[in-house]
């Protein structure tokens, strides 16, 4: 399908300065992709809120059972962070599933994104103002839908937050990420929208007071706090020492640790054995991992971002790997699944969950069979 004329000059003045990245195009709506209704009904969302299901009974064993903290590699001494904040019911707000779909056979989870998911902008709004688009210059038909109600469900929870918030929200990234700052200033625009009052710090600047709390740079003690920034960097972090004292809430709470961690895949397996969209995963040990998966797997960190240091054999032998920088922490062995290609291009499905729902999703596309930071993000209808 021919691009929109003046797509760039639009994304630009709607903030959204990362279509592409290191002179590649990030945003592709060269081609999109066309689901019909029960693909999406019963190939995506019921598998969506099946394995979210899981998911949290998974973290209601973990809080209830040291072994598996041990097991996921997470810090003895935020066990009790990790433990209360589930304990106390501390509300989460969003996480991406990544699954392989062909359309005909069910979808295989790869892995949770339930701590720092980005894609969030383009699969919620701009994706959406694209199918406008098409379909006021009559190049869809005018029943044409899409899988997308993240914006809508994010304004429910972020209201249904606001009567909780007594001071104001922060919202902090990584300083120099364009796209995690793009991110971060989407959710706490909607954010002000649903009556809550709002600040952006950078994570590098967050400070403390002589109690532990932390703070911003005005000496704002930060009651509140939505932070894009994986919690096993935060726990490794100086300033680590004052997650107890700073008394804060968290987006996501200390409890997504769990989910977050690529062990998880493994402890699903674990409990749910021969599950319809899970693929068999195990920590790599030498009684485990090397003879449940002789051949055909994909190893993971426990601990990783964007397709880092994963490695993969294909059942033909072909091994492919991805560098990056958690070669350091121990690994889980996946069983190997193809993504579906179509034309030249590797498909990846990315499912959100808002709240407890599931809520859209986000087509990511690649040349090779490990998904990566460069990969493109495709636009989806439903027929």
């Amino acid at each position: 399908m021919a691009e929109r004329p003046g797509w760039r000059q639009q994304a630009e003045s709607l903030g959204f300065r990362f279509h592409s990245i290191g002179g590649q195009p990030y945003w592709d709506e060269s081609v999109h992709y066309r689901f019909t209704l029960p693909q999406i009904e019963s190939g995506i969302e019921q598998p969506t809120q099946e394995i979210h299901e899981l998911c949290m009974d998974l973290v209601s064993r973990a809080v209830r059972d040291e072994e598996y903290l041990r097991r996921l590699a997470l810090p003895e001494r935020f066990w009790d962070l990790i433990r209360s904040s589930w304990v106390r019911g501390e509300p989460h707000l969003y996480g991406r599933m990544d699954f392989a779909y062909d359309g005909e056979n069910p979808a295989k989870l790869f892995e949770m994104n339930y701590d720092t998911p980005t894609s969030l902008y383009e699969a919620a709004v701009f994706q959406w103002i694209w199918l406008k688009d098409c379909i006021e210059a009559g190049r869809l038909p005018a029943a044409t839908d899409q899988f997308n109600s993240l914006q809508e469900k994010l304004l429910l929870a972020l209201g249904i937050l606001a009567p909780k918030i007594h001071a104001r929200m922060h919202f902090a990234s990584v300083r120099d990420s364009i796209e995690d700052r793009a991110t971060v200033e989407y959710l706490e625009d909607l954010a002000r929208q649903a009556g809550i009052r709002t600040s952006y710090i950078a994570m590098e600047d967050i400070g403390r007071t002589a109690e532990g709390r932390y703070t911003d740079c005005d000496n704002n003690v930060i009651e509140a706090i939505f932070k894009l920034y994986p919690w096993e960097f935060l726990f490794a972090d100086e300033f680590s020492q004052y997650l107890e004292s700073a008394a804060a809430t968290w987006f996501e709470p200390p409890w997504k640790s769990i989910l977050s961690n690529k062990g998880a895949l493994a402890l699903l397996w674990e409990l749910h054995p021969q599950h319809p969209n899970l693929l068999p995963a195990f920590f790599e040990t030498p009684a485990e991992a090397a003879s449940a998966l002789p051949s055909g797997w994909v190893r993971k960190p426990l601990f990783s971002r964007e397709g880092a240091n994963v490695e993969l054999v294909t059942l033909q032998g072909e091994h492919l790997e991805a560098p990056g920088p958690y070669s350091d922490f121990p690994y889980v062995r996946q069983a190997f699944h193809a993504l579906p290609k179509f034309a030249d291009s590797y498909a990846l499905i990315g499912s959100w969950v808002i709240g407890d729902q599931p809520a859209g999703i986000g087509v990511r596309e690649d040349d090779s069979l490990i998904t990566r930071d460069s990969a493109r993000f495709v636009p989806h209808i439903v027929v």
